[in-house]
């Protein structure tokens, strides 16, 4: 310590002189022999703040949810670098467990360094093109922000919208697919704010027959509700890991067909970002059969998704599919005991990985959110977008997608919906 204090002392002394110290904070054990413009940190609280508390509680609302223990134990083994083969390795392993839960055998999987919201800037920014033309079927938040972000590319913008509580019939997309002549197509699989399920039958044809390319949004649908990538003519998927995968979020599952990749290849302009160029970044994950340094992977996290894949690969699918499907109809025989109706009226259009929950006429929405929290340290979650106070959002995903989780939410609904007097 005194050879530090040594080192520091001379800096100190040139930035007085150079009046450059007022509201620098140096620790409190050199507050007794540096100059009185410094301020000591007040550390009186320090041992008491040393560890950090975080409350146990189940989260049922959209998402985050909650992680599986061996997803959480894998985030503690120690780091590696983001370039040592190794790592490398791990990276190989995820793209492999990604080529499984898409359900195509494309060599263009990866994960996105960051959020769902990273992943759908990185499709827009590397398939989009300025003046190209983009149709978005906008049935949520979700297809709202696609053509936001769209239009901050200079894209040319054509949204499609359908009632909140329904999903395009593919009449509807081939009209406006033939109409438009889009080069993308976005559709958002699961749509979290209202919770509606997009089919997708048909569509990857209907593009293709039209030149056009098929985006698709399966952040909370991913791993919960089938998915066939290459089967279905899928062009470009984007995902999340905290939802159906149970991980941490911080990782965006991403997928390129054969067709996207070539639109890529073809631009006349890079993409206007560097930090989501698919072209380095898929170098770094060895696309092209080598591996140039594009920027430091969240070692840490990416543990957490090798091993999230390996327990969707471990399950399987058609049973975590399945699982997923049970649980739901655990949750409305439950729901509806207690006079609860379903948001989405056709049971066709419903997600069951995201349940939206009508809030009967004269309750409080927020009291049971609250009262959920307080008496049962549970997550369940209001409308979001077009449906904010509207309706209660209950999360199936994942390793949460189990019936003594399930039949919580069910009591927890009975208590709240009691403590107003509506039952």
């Amino acid at each position: 310590m005194k050879n530090a204090q040594k080192l520091v002392a001379p800096l100190l002394e040139a930035a007085q002189s150079a009046g450059a110290t007022r509201g620098f904070v140096a620790p409190a054990r050199w507050a007794a022999r540096a100059s009185e413009e410094i301020v000591a940190v007040d550390n009186t609280h320090k041992q008491a703040q040393s560890v950090i508390s975080v409350p146990s509680r189940l989260l049922m609302g959209p998402g985050p949810a909650n992680a599986h223990p061996r997803v959480l134990n894998a985030q503690a083994l120690p780091l590696l670098g983001h370039m040592h083969p190794p790592f490398l390795h791990i990276m190989d392993e995820m793209s492999e467990g990604l080529r499984y839960a898409l359900q195509t055998k494309s060599k263009y999987t990866l994960m996105i360094s960051g959020t769902g919201h990273a992943g759908m800037e990185a499709a827009i920014a590397n398939l989009v093109e300025p003046g190209d033309k983009v149709l978005v079927g906008n049935a949520g938040i979700w297809g709202e922000r696609v053509g936001i972000l769209s239009r901050r590319y200079n894209a040319d913008v054509v949204e499609i919208k359908c009632p909140t509580g329904e999903t395009f019939s593919y009449a509807d997309l081939k009209k406006a697919v033939e109409t438009h002549k889009p080069k993308v197509l976005f559709l958002c699989q699961g749509e979290s704010s209202t919770g509606t399920h997009q089919s997708l039958a048909g569509v990857g044809e209907l593009c293709r027959a039209n030149g056009t390319l098929l985006l698709v949004d399966t952040v909370c649908s991913l791993g919960g509700v089938p998915l066939f990538a290459d089967a279905w003519g899928v062009d470009c998927i984007y995902s999340g890991s905290q939802k159906c995968l149970s991980g941490p979020p911080g990782a965006a599952p991403f997928f390129m067909s054969e067709r996207a990749m070539e639109k890529l290849a073809k631009r006349k302009t890079p993409p206007a970002t560097y930090n989501l160029d698919l072209n380095l970044i898929g170098d770094y994950w060895g696309w092209w059969n080598k591996r140039s340094y594009h920027h430091t992977g969240p070692v840490s996290t990416f543990y957490a998704m090798r091993e999230a894949l390996q327990i969707v690969a471990e399950e399987g699918l058609e049973p975590m599919w399945a699982r997923h499907q049970e649980m739901h109809h655990r949750l409305w025989d439950g729901l509806r005991s207690l006079g609860l109706k379903p948001f989405v009226e056709k049971e066709e259009h419903r997600l069951i990985t995201v349940n939206t929950i009508k809030v009967p006429e004269g309750v409080d929405w927020a009291k049971v959110v609250k009262h959920a929290m307080d008496e049962y340290s549970l997550e369940i979650a209001g409308g979001l977008g077009p449906t904010a106070g509207k309706v209660w959002r209950i999360g199936i995903m994942g390793f949460n997608a189990k019936p003594q989780n399930v039949d919580l939410v069910i009591d927890a609904f009975r208590a709240g919906l009691k403590q107003q007097g509506k039952l």
